[in-house]
C-alpha cells in the first residue's frame, strides 16, 4: 500500500502535468495587444492566400483549434479567432501549418485522415455496446454480456493510442517544420518574441500528449479487466 501511494501519485502528475503545461503557456501568452496587427483569423487568411491556397477557409469554432481536412478550413477558437494575442497569432500559424501540409500530400496526415474515419465509427458503435451491455447482460441472464461492453471499451481505448500515435508526429511537423519556418521567414513576430512562440508551438503539439498519456494508463487495465 506503501508503494502504491507514489505509483498513483506519478500517474497522476503524468496525467496532469502536461495539460497545466498547456494552459500556463497559452495563459501567458493570451494578453490582447493592440500593436498586434492582426486577429487570429485575419493572419490566418494572410498567409493562406500568400500561400496561394485561398480555396481553404477560415472559421471560428468552439470545437477547439483545428484543421479539417475534409472541409479544407483552419478553425480557430472564438479568443484566438478574434484575439490580437501572440498565442492567436501563434496557433493561426500552428493550423495553417496543417493546410500547408494537406497541399503538399503530407503522407503522415493523409494516414491520419483515414485512420480518423474507422476510429469515429468505431467510437460510436463501441459507445452503443457500452451503454448496452447491462440490458444484454440482462437479456441473457449472464454477466457475459458486460464482457461485450468492455471489449468494446477496450477498444475505443486502443483505436485512440493509435490515433495519438498517429497524430503526434502530424503535430510536430506543423509546429516545427512549417508555421516555425513561416514565422521566421515572413518575420511576423519580433526576434525577441521567437523563444515565446517556440513555446506555443511546442505546447499546440503538446496539447495531444496529455491525452495519449491518459489512453495509455487506461489501455492496461481495461486489458486485464478482460481477463478477470
Amino acid at each position: 500500500m506503501i508503494l502504491a501511494i507514489p505509483a498513483a501519485l506519478v500517474l497522476l502528475a503524468l496525467i496532469i502535468a502536461p495539460q497545466l503545461w498547456v494552459t500556463s503557456v497559452m495563459k501567458r501568452h493570451g494578453s490582447q495587444r493592440a500593436a498586434i496587427p492582426w486577429t487570429g483569423g485575419e493572419f490566418a487568411r494572410t498567409l493562406l492566400d500568400s500561400m496561394k491556397l485561398t480555396s481553404i477557409k477560415v472559421e471560428e469554432t468552439a470545437l477547439g483549434d483545428h484543421y479539417h481536412p475534409l472541409a479544407k478550413s483552419v478553425r480557430l477558437k472564438t479568443d484566438h479567432y478574434f484575439g490580437r494575442s501572440l498565442t492567436a497569432i501563434v496557433i493561426a500559424a500552428h493550423e495553417v501549418g496543417h493546410a500547408m501540409q494537406d497541399a503538399t500530400g503530407y503522407a503522415p496526415l493523409q494516414t491520419r485522415t483515414r485512420i480518423a474515419g474507422v476510429a469515429d465509427f468505431i467510437h460510436k458503435a463501441g459507445a452503443i455496446f457500452v451503454i448496452a451491455s447491462p440490458v444484454l447482460a440482462a437479456l441473457l441472464r449472464h454477466p457475459g454480456g458486460l464482457f461485450v461492453g468492455l471489449a468494446a471499451a477496450v477498444l475505443m481505448n486502443l483505436v485512440a493510442v493509435v490515433m495519438h500515435a498517429v497524430t503526434l508526429p502530424v503535430e510536430f511537423d506543423a509546429s516545427f517544420n512549417r508555421a516555425m519556418v513561416v514565422l521566421e521567414h515572413g518575420k511576423f513576430i519580433p526576434e525577441e518574441e521567437m523563444g515565446a512562440a517556440r513555446h506555443i508551438l511546442s505546447a499546440a503539439a503538446y496539447t495531444y500528449v496529455a491525452s495519449a498519456l491518459i489512453d495509455l494508463i487506461n489501455l492496461p487495465r481495461l486489458v486485464r479487466s478482460l481477463w478477470v
